[in-house]
């Protein structure tokens, strides 16, 4: 991705985009986004928590450009996991229920140049 004097977008650029296109998908597959780059108190963090009926989605998003090496979803490793994990603990302390059903997706945004973005959202990731 590149401005429009041909300068190379930065990866914060690109991922803040990703995450704009992940909650436009999420919205345009019915669901409700409630909160984006949420942060816990004990160093958790999601990218974007939304409700698709009663269930609660707890989302990665991870932006590659088009052709990159590795995949998208593989960057979302043990490590990354455990910080998802612990951000959706702390949301589900928050509003003191447990009981709510819930799920951990991830979705893939793939960027080229003068195209529309492609959009991948894997349910149930992990």
């Amino acid at each position: 991705m590149t401005e429009r004097d041909g300068t190379p977008r930065d990866r914060e650029w690109i991922g803040r985009f990703g995450e704009r296109v992940a909650a436009c998908h999420l919205r345009a597959s019915g669901c409700k986004v409630l909160a984006k780059n949420f942060r816990g108190r004990r160093k958790g963090e999601v990218d974007i928590v939304a409700r698709d009926g009663t269930l609660l989605l707890f989302v990665e998003v991870k932006t590659r450009r088009e052709g990159a090496k590795i995949r998208p979803f593989d960057a979302v490793d043990k490590t990354k996991r455990e910080l998802i994990e612990r951000g959706a603990n702390d949301w589900l302390r928050r509003l003191r229920r447990r009981d709510l059903p819930w799920r951990f997706d991830v979705i893939e945004i793939y960027l080229e140049d003068g195209e529309k973005p492609r959009v991948n959202h894997i349910r149930d990731a992990f």
